[in-house]
């Protein structure tokens, strides 16, 4: 899907520091539909300088005249938040990616049982909306801290089976047996800051949930770990070179002079995929299926890494 020009016709401060924006066509006319969970890739910065970051659509997925995104401020981040909160207003005009689905419902669950810390909720409020609209069976657990919740009233709006914290103990005292009490047939979907969403998927997996059936959405890079250091090696060339730690193959690549089509920089567009001749891979991205991952023929650049010491590319 090619990239739109929408105008920015809303702009919400929450509190939390979250900054809450509302895109449309210049012309209002409709925009295209979306699986719930999908996100947007919006290009922050300036033209001259665009950082591309994914963002969850939280609005109607069926046939919407705006998107809506919220916006986390990570002071320490690569930029594209602080863009978003400090630079945007209403009037401008940004460039977006057409919707892109990365954590979609599985339409054969019996039950969909949404988890959620902090600004973590986004994709889920998409998937209440549609569950709502198709009369599907979705519960969510939502912790946040005090004063700092995302879209609390309108997912009280949406669903009468939604339980929300603000303290660890209560939550996880509900999230335990709600892990063992659910029917066959049921799908786990994950989201928010990385060490709490490793802390549900190993109490899951602890009560017999099995991978197929646990789904997950990181915030992208920045919630990833900075891995350690491999070399690499081009069959083309021959060339040799180190990926130090905390530095991305497609960066490591850029640095050398190759240039490798990308957009979204954190894993969940599909468009930085490269081939792999040789090598084990950590594979840290979300769009490749789990098919394509065990394969073992390719990668995400902008995020996975070599499992092992070395990878060797088809390039």
């Amino acid at each position: 899907m090619t990239d739109m020009q929408l105008e920015v016709v809303g702009i919400v401060d929450e509190p939390g520091d979250i900054r809450t924006v509302t895109l449309a066509r210049a012309d209002r006319s409709t925009l295209p539909s979306f699986t719930p969970g999908s996100h947007i890739v919006i290009h922050c910065g300036e033209p001259d300088d665009p950082r591309p970051n994914a963002y969850s659509l939280t609005g109607d997925s069926v046939e919407p005249d705006t998107y809506t995104v919220s916006v986390l401020l990570c002071r320490d981040g690569s930029g594209g938040s602080r863009w978003i909160h400090e630079q945007l207003s209403v009037g401008d005009s940004v460039t977006v990616g057409g919707p892109r689905s990365a954590f979609a419902p599985v339409l054969k669950a019996r039950r969909h049982l949404l988890v959620a810390a902090g600004i973590g909720v986004t994709p889920m409020v998409s998937h209440l909306r549609s569950a709502r609209l198709w009369g599907r069976d979705a519960r969510l657990l939502y912790i946040h801290r005090e004063n700092r919740g995302a879209y609390v009233d309108e997912i009280k709006a949406l669903t009468d089976e939604a339980r929300i914290f603000t303290d660890r103990e209560s939550f996880y005292a509900e999230l335990l047996p709600a892990l063992t009490d659910q029917p066959l047939g049921a799908h786990l979907y994950v989201c928010g800051p990385s060490g709490f969403m490793d802390q549900v998927i190993a109490a899951a997996k602890d009560a017999g949930w099995p991978e197929s059936r646990i789904h997950l959405e990181r915030f992208g890079i920045d919630a990833l770990d900075p891995g350690e250091p491999f070399e690499v090696t081009l069959t083309s060339s021959g060339e040799t070179f180190t990926v130090e730690s905390g530095v991305s193959l497609l960066a490591a690549l850029e640095k050398r002079g190759h240039r490798i089509p990308n957009l979204c920089r954190q894993g969940v567009c599909g468009e930085c995929r490269i081939p792999v001749s040789a090598g084990e891979i950590n594979h840290r991205d979300l769009y490749l299926t789990d098919e394509d991952k065990a394969a073992g023929d390719s990668l995400m650049c902008c995020v996975s890494r070599a499992a092992g010491d070395r990878l060797e590319l088809a390039l």
